[in-house]
């Protein structure tokens, strides 16, 4: 059993002995796993009929005061915060990255082209070569591979940590990573001739190393999950999506307008180097709040128990399984057997339902991790864009993708689900409403690609990426829509099994887009465009094979009442 098998059973345990104390009985328990009612998200007050009380996690949570209970609204406001420097960085980062390795290139040759140029506009000319765009999309195909690499191997010990330790100080490392690569990215900046440009690399790698922002992300959604009811969840979820977003949309607009006013007073290097001293300070504000303030979300029980059974596993291998054998008998691929699930309750519709859901949210994040680099040098080589304009179009598109996913999804939502959503009906699996959210996402995205590919105006360039930010409403969506195929207690295997994809998908991704661009930007350099395209079309192919109302319902498969005849009760 894994660790969230015993963070489970603690549950149970602790749900028992309540009904022991309320009762002076036990509360019957359907197999191995709790009654309906708490599977819905509800702990029941008693057997008197008295109204159901809402989930809080545990009820050791419940009985905490307000300053100490967890909430997703104590993780939001420093999220946010951590999103926007996090947002404001990318257009400068991308930038700096291409003045180093301008630079480091005609420094290589007889006759150096930048040699004695002090004006900022000449020297940005300079750099306007498809070569010096060439190195760059190569040298962040390398970031990639540090950073997705190592993230890929660490991410699934890091969630399992979590469990164990509670979420903040994962999360604390998490951000320390970051740190790391501010402080590298910024010494390179201010010393080019001493710390040359491939230190940020390793600045890549330790951000890796430590998770980097995908299990940022993922630890976030499960502090929600462990303070937030099952039915409220993809609210929750929807929360942090919009707080991502947001943090990229304002981000770059504001890290723009500090260079803007900056460089008036100083040169445009300084100017941007105060952009990654600010986004330094709001990292560390972050990690402050994390300590001092927000309080954690897994409650000693909890973590003393997924401890306790992870030292019983540990016992059970014997005292020859040493840290040699872990290494060799380590499977990078294990969280991936939720995908694809066996015994009672599951079905083949079941299991190529996860496996192609889970198939095409991977497509969609390669693609956004693949497409954001390669459109910050694609812009500055055709359109000439510098940090103002390319920081105008990244703030246009996450607004647009904000307002996607704040009025117009919950809009339509409303209209087709009505008032009271599905909060009474049973758990089977994602409708065809869900199935067309994803579908339609999709295809706005692939037609933002074509645009990109078409565009030769900067003003028909941003509008592509205002159509393809319409996309941005699958990622909740598919992340909705697979977790209704599983039960609650499965839900957190699931969620580390699309981290592990993501986090494979975030070195595959920028890979293979930025090998593209290095290869052909000398010949056809929106040939990146259109693979993009294409493969948001295999994603959208994908889609049309999932069947709606297909469920893993293991309650039923065991014999017991299902959970609709349970609710009826």
């Amino acid at each position: 059993m894994s660790s969230n098998d015993a963070v489970f059973a603690a549950d149970v345990e602790i749900d028992r002995q309540e009904g022991v104390r309320n009762n002076g009985e036990e509360e019957p328990l359907l197999g191995n796993v709790r009654d309906s009612r708490i599977d819905a998200g509800l702990v029941t007050g008693g057997r008197d009929g008295s109204e159901a009380t809402e989930w809080f996690g545990t009820l050791e949570i419940q009985g905490l005061p307000w300053w100490k209970r967890p909430s997703i609204f104590w993780l939001l406001p420093p999220f946010l915060l951590f999103t926007t420097a996090y947002g404001g960085i990318i257009v400068p980062k991308m930038n700096l990255i291409i003045d180093l390795i301008c630079q480091d290139y005609y420094a290589d040759q007889d006759n150096d082209p930048l040699k004695g140029i002090t004006d900022p506009a000449k020297r940005f000319d300079q750099c306007q070569s498809p070569e010096v765009s060439s190195r760059a999309s190569l040298f962040l195909l390398y970031a990639s591979l540090c950073g997705g690499i190592l993230s890929a191997i660490t991410s699934p010990k890091l969630g399992a940590l979590s469990d164990r330790y509670g979420r903040k100080m994962l999360l604390v490392f998490t951000t320390s990573g970051v740190l790391v690569g501010e402080i590298l990215t910024i010494l390179a900046a201010k010393y080019p001739d001493v710390v040359d440009v491939n230190w940020i690399l390793v600045g890549y790698a330790a951000d890796g190393l430590c998770g980097s922002f995908i299990v940022g992300m993922a630890l976030a959604h499960s502090y929600a999950t462990d303070c937030t009811p099952p039915q409220k969840r993809n609210v929750a979820f929807g929360y942090f999506h919009a707080c991502l977003f947001t943090g990229i949309a304002i981000g770059p607009i504001l890290a723009g307008l500090i260079i803007e006013a900056r460089q008036k007073y100083v040169s445009r290097n300084e100017a941007v180097v105060l952009v990654f001293y600010i986004a330094l300070a709001c990292h560390a504000v972050f990690i402050a709040f994390l300590l001092l303030v927000i309080p954690e979300s897994l409650s000693k029980t909890r973590q003393e128990a997924a401890r306790a059974k992870y030292r019983g596993e540990l016992e059970l291998l014997g005292p020859e399984w040493d840290w040699v054998n872990q290494i060799r008998s380590m499977n990078l691929f294990a969280p991936l057997k939720i995908l694809w699930p066996t015994g009672p309750g599951s079905s083949p519709a079941v299991r190529w339902n996860l496996v192609l859901l889970a198939a095409t949210d991977t497509i969609m994040f390669s693609v956004a991790m693949g497409a954001m680099g390669v459109v910050i040098i694609y812009v500055r080589l055709q359109f000439g864009w510098a940090e103002w304009e390319s920081s105008k179009f990244v703030s246009i598109v996450n607004s647009c993708r904000v307002l996607t996913l704040l009025v117009v999804l919950p809009l339509i939502t409303r209209l087709v689900r009505g008032k009271n959503g599905t909060s009474k009906q049973r758990n089977s699996g994602s409708d065809a409403f869900d199935l067309s959210i994803i579908r339609v996402a999709i295809l706005f995205d692939m037609l933002g690609f074509l645009g990109y590919s078409l565009s030769r105006d900067g003003n028909l360039f941003i509008a592509s990426g205002a159509i393809a930010s319409i996309g941005g409403m699958g990622s909740p969506a598919l992340g909705s829509a697979l977790t209704k195929h599983v039960p609650p207690d499965r839900i957190g295997q699931l969620l580390g099994a699309t981290g592990l994809l993501h986090a494979l998908g975030r070195v595959i991704g920028p890979t293979v887009f930025n090998g593209i661009y290095a290869a052909t930007v000398g010949q056809f350099r929106q040939t990146v465009f259109v693979m993009l395209a294409a493969t948001f079309g295999l994603a959208f192919i994908c889609s049309w094979f999932v069947r709606p109302h297909v469920y893993l319902d293991e309650l039923e498969a065991n014999g017991s009442p299902s959970r609709q005849e349970s609710d009826d009760e």
